[in-house]
């Protein structure tokens, strides 16, 4: 009698979940061709393409596998040693001078850079355009 009450209960609804089609290594940029969603209710996986179109992979995984959430990081618009260009603003007065970058960094981030023409370390977040901004 219980497996027929327990054949008769609605099946649990299931949620998309974002698959990569193919094997990616770490860093790597997730594109469309990459991704596929199936129903599947896997916890803490991306649901939708959106979460995970444009982020950079913190791991490298596997096609096939289900693509976590926690996988995924804010792709690096600045890479280590890369020349760049420095801003530093205050009031009405603005300063640009080029500069190499010591750390990697997505938009947002704090980065070491070493001003070329002084040879002095500062640090400054990584605007969209791949440049530095120095705070004062």
């Amino acid at each position: 009698m219980r497996w027929l009450a327990l054949m008769l209960l609605p099946a649990p609804a299931l949620a998309d979940a974002v698959i990569l089609t193919r094997s990616l290594p770490a860093r790597a940029t997730v594109g469309l061709a990459d991704i596929t969603t199936v129903a599947a209710d896997i916890p803490g996986a991306a649901t939708a393409p959106d979460q995970v179109l444009g982020q950079a992979l913190r791991v490298a995984v596997q096609a096939g596998r289900p693509l976590r959430v926690d996988d995924l990081t804010a792709p690096e618009v600045v890479v280590r040693n890369q020349l760049i260009k420095l801003h530093y603003a205050l009031g009405g007065m603005t300063i640009a001078a080029d500069g190499r970058a010591l750390d990697a960094g997505a938009v947002g981030q704090a980065v070491r850079v070493m001003n070329l023409s002084s040879r002095g370390t500062v640090q400054g977040v990584v605007l969209p355009d791949g440049s530095v901004q120095v705070a004062p």
